[in-house]
């Protein structure tokens, strides 16, 4: 009787320039992910980490107007890319290469490729951590993150209803099953506070805490679907860089340091 074969190993490369790679997913659109990225990246800026974005959403980059950046990363030999750099912190995007407007109709070897070519082909210079803004779902992405870069943490972002948490559950197996570890979860949108300083749960209530405890994982804390933070983002300057001391920043701060004592 033949035997299976043994499992394929995977080399893992680090990012180079950079000492620890974060993930920020979700397995789910429209929850907000790529706000708490970017303004998660700037809490552990505020701590005193280097930090550098990488926008590995190429179907829909976001990183171009959460931090209002349309320059083109420049190359001095034609192969390696420079990071663009704000309010220092280094970031690369695919957004930054293609037009606003511009869809990109690409099969997932190209895909593949174009994630490869950001984690290994980009001059990231002395970053402590690189925070990577995931795109939805579970797909080429996410694999060859999981499978080809030395990933040392990755955190979950979702909205306390049914349906997203459908979606983040089997993210979480994904990692899980890919060896990647989860550092926890953030609920994010997890209330409205009204003018009546009421908090008013208007996704649900309980969701994501509920996830964290099935699945034995770290809660994070909770993030509100709040006016400044959206239109900090929309303006292209974060709530986290642009007002520190906000309700919402001291909230990603908390978080940032709870991160930042796992891998750090």
């Amino acid at each position: 009787m033949s035997q299976k074969p043994p499992p394929k190993k995977f080399v893992k490369t680090p990012i180079n320039g950079t000492r620890f790679t974060l993930l920020v997913s979700s397995a789910k659109g429209g929850v907000g992910k790529s706000t708490v990225a970017v303004n998660l990246a700037f809490a552990l800026q505020n701590l005193g980490l280097k930090v550098g974005i990488l926008d590995a959403d190429v179907y829909g980059p976001s990183l171009p107007k959460l931090l209002d950046l349309n320059e083109k990363p420049k190359s001095e030999d034609g192969k390696a890319m420079i990071p663009v750099e704000k309010y220092n912190v280094q970031c690369m995007s695919m957004g930054f290469l293609v037009d606003e407007q511009t869809p990109m109709i690409w099969r997932g070897p190209m895909v593949i490729s174009a994630i490869k070519t950001m984690t290994q082909k980009v001059l990231w210079k002395d970053r402590d951590v690189i925070v990577v803004d995931m795109p939805p779902g579970t797909g080429d992405t996410q694999l060859t993150f999981a499978q080809e870069v030395k990933v040392d943490g990755a955190v979950i972002v979702s909205t306390p209803q049914d349906l997203a948490l459908l979606d983040v559950k089997r993210g979480i197996q994904m990692f899980d099953k890919t060896g990647v570890k989860i550092l926890g979860l953030i609920d994010n949108m997890s209330y409205f506070k009204g003018d009546d300083g009421k908090e008013y749960k208007i996704f649900g209530e309980g969701g994501v805490e509920k996830t964290a405890k099935e699945f034995k994982k770290e809660f994070l804390g909770h993030l509100p679907l709040n006016k400044d933070l959206r239109n900090s983002a929309d303006e292209g300057d974060p709530l986290v860089h642009s007002k520190p001391d906000h309700e919402v920043s001291k909230l990603f701060k908390k978080i940032a340091e709870k991160i930042k004592l796992s891998f750090l």
